[in-house]
């Protein structure tokens, strides 16, 4: 196989590489029709352009009206299966329908509190059901509301650090595409402190705890510790603490996460300077030298270069050149509408 139709065969069909395209003398690179543009506000793609996998995956993640259907379904079967049973928990009663969602909530994000607890073998079975429903919702839960909370706010936040920044909206959304991750730690680190701060306030003014209780209760309840020497008691406070328990959990949750990532993130771009800025050896060469013509062209070099950040591996480079080859029908080393033709009917 000669280096044109590798390169053909490894990038032809990759949507997210540079196209090589030799020229007379001069080595010129053309970006593919499928290639996504860069610029951020471009219209949706023309009738026929291939599907970016990441919208894919999008498609097959559960809409937020589904989670949030969910979230209420369970809610709601809980509420009734523990207003049901409210006189087999024990505990600090405020109101019989107020109590049973109370303790729907503080079951389902494992917190826990102990003000109120099952007393009997049949209450305590219903408890541990709900408590790995419940944890199966809230996982759903944290990776639609969450988002969606951090997604809204993230724009605004880039505006408010960068009110002066040259270029309009269109440079102002690429920042925003390059520095996703940072900036929805950022949004999602204020709502954690607005969050800490609104509970603080709520038990030191209505549940009259004392300001250091206040804020210990807080920590205990939003990292689902739940101690239970300190809780909310009051009508008004457990109808605050419906809401207030599932955001806050939710967004911790979520600040975790964004920090984790920003860690793996500055990783990979680490790997990915000294990718790019090594001085390449004879061993490399003869490395990414994959039809061993002792040269490498273009695209074994971008080949050998995403092995290097770990972006491909050897077996799914085999099975393009595989799947490339079945389509290849006429083998002359290149794709065309009659191989595709061909290929397809013999199917």
């Amino acid at each position: 196989m000669d280096d044109n139709s590798i390169q053909q065969s490894l990038l032809a069909d990759n949507p997210n590489v540079l196209q090589w395209k030799p020229s007379e003398g001069v080595n010129r690179f053309r970006r593919c029709r499928s290639t996504p543009s860069t610029d951020p506000l471009q219209g949706p793609p023309e009738k026929g352009s291939s599907v970016k996998a990441k919208e894919l995956f999008k498609e097959m993640r559960p809409s937020f009206r589904l989670v949030g259907l969910l979230l209420f379904i369970y809610l709601l079967v809980g509420v009734l299966a523990f207003y049901a049973v409210m006189d087999e928990i024990s505990g600090k009663r405020t109101n019989r329908v107020l109590d049973a969602l109370y303790f729907c909530v503080v079951t389902m994000t494992t917190v826990g509190y102990g003000d109120l607890v099952p007393n009997n073998d049949t209450t305590k079975l219903l408890a541990c059901a709900f408590v790995f429903m419940g944890m199966a919702v809230v996982a759903l839960f944290v990776s639609k509301v969450a988002d969606y909370l951090v997604e809204k706010q993230e724009v605004l936040f880039f505006k408010a650090l960068h009110t002066n920044l040259k270029g309009g909206e269109t440079k102002m959304l690429r920042a925003i595409e390059t520095n996703r991750i940072k900036y929805k730690f950022y949004t999602n680190a204020l709502l954690l402190v607005l969050s800490i701060i609104s509970g603080t306030v709520f038990l030191w003014k209505v549940e009259k705890l004392s300001l250091v209780d206040s804020f210990y209760c807080v920590c205990a309840t939003i990292t689902t510790l739940g101690y239970g020497d300190k809780s909310f008691s009051s009508k008004l406070g457990r109808v605050f603490a419906v809401f207030w328990i599932i955001t806050s959990t939710i967004i911790m949750a979520q600040f975790f996460m964004y920090l984790a990532e920003i860690y793996t993130e500055r990783r990979q771009k680490m790997l990915a300077n000294w990718v790019l800025t090594r001085k390449m050896t004879k061993m490399d060469l003869e490395a990414a030298d994959l039809d061993d013509d002792r040269q490498v062209g273009a695209a074994e070099f971008v080949v050998y270069k995403l092995k290097e950040l770990g972006k491909i591996n050897q077996e799914e480079i085999s099975s393009f050149l595989e799947e490339f080859e079945k389509l290849d029908v006429d083998h002359s080393g290149t794709l065309s509408p009659y191989d595709l033709t061909l290929a397809q009917s013999a199917q």
